[in-house]
């Protein structure tokens, strides 16, 4: 790891301030950003933590909306969410192990963008809102591939507002060893139809089956994508299955998300 320094600040307008150096790179749960400068694949100069200000912290309902802050914790909102919207904190729970869940946050987890991290699904599959300190971005806009997003240089995200459906759930087929997601759906129907959002099968990152989408708007049941399939064409391919596997594991967690929220 190379060297460098370390800011804690309290507010987000000190953050936003400190990420005006060229060298600095925002810090919340550090999952993914700590390994990669362990690897020496990245090396900032400045690390400015987000973990102190209280502002980016929270679970909290407004109307019909879930709204949690930017820097709380896997844990928390698996705990904090399950009155309000059970189905997004059974997919906190299942994050990962203990130690992941408690350090590991929203934001930085859809900063990040892994294409076998849950909360992409999550974010897409609710068409929740991304809120930094500068504006809002619906999710529709704001993935853009593997480890890329809307986000620009220094902006934070701060909070996500996520709608809460009438039903709701997700299914995760994992890798057993390092319990990322080899393929996640998320299913959520609202009065406007259902959305069914998809990550860990793509090279292009978390997508949206419009197919399923359709389907499950007209019958909100396993049995109406049975005779679905998903095309494998851009589906990942590496040790752990094929693009037809991929492929075929997405009508098949879909219809385990679908029987879950029924």
């Amino acid at each position: 790891m190379h060297n460098f320094e370390f800011v804690k600040p309290s507010t987000l307008a000190d953050a936003v301030a400190a990420l005006g150096d060229g060298e600095a790179q925002p810090l919340s749960g550090g999952q993914t950003l700590i390994p990669s400068m362990k690897a020496r694949l990245n090396a900032p100069g400045l690390l400015v933590s987000l973990t102190g200000i209280a502002e980016l912290k929270g679970v909290c309902r407004e109307g019909d909306m879930l709204v949690i802050g930017a820097a709380t914790t896997h844990a928390t909102v698996a705990a904090d969410a399950a009155a309000d919207f059970p189905g997004l904190a059974a997919l906190a729970g299942q994050i990962g192990d203990h130690a992941v869940r408690n350090r590991g946050t929203v934001g930085g987890s859809l900063a990040n963008n892994n294409p076998s991290a849950c909360y992409p699904a999550a974010a897409l599959g609710t068409g929740a809102t991304i809120v930094t300190n500068a504006r809002e971005i619906a999710a529709d806009d704001y993935f853009q591939g593997m480890f890329t997003t809307a986000l620009e240089e220094g902006e934070i995200i701060t909070s996500i507002r996520f709608p809460i459906p009438q039903k709701a759930a997700y299914a995760k087929f994992l890798q057993p060893a390092p319990r990322f997601a080899l393929t996640v759906v998320v299913v959520a129907q609202y009065a406007s139809g259902v959305r069914v959002a998809v990550t860990g099968a793509s090279e292009g990152g978390v997508f949206r089956w419009a197919e399923a989408e359709a389907a499950l708007s007209a019958k909100f049941d396993a049995d109406a994508i049975a005779g679905l399939s998903h095309s494998s064409d851009g589906m990942i391919s590496d040790l752990h299955g094929t693009p037809e596997y991929r492929a075929h594991l997405v009508r098949v967690m879909t219809q385990r998300a679908v029987r879950a929220a029924l």
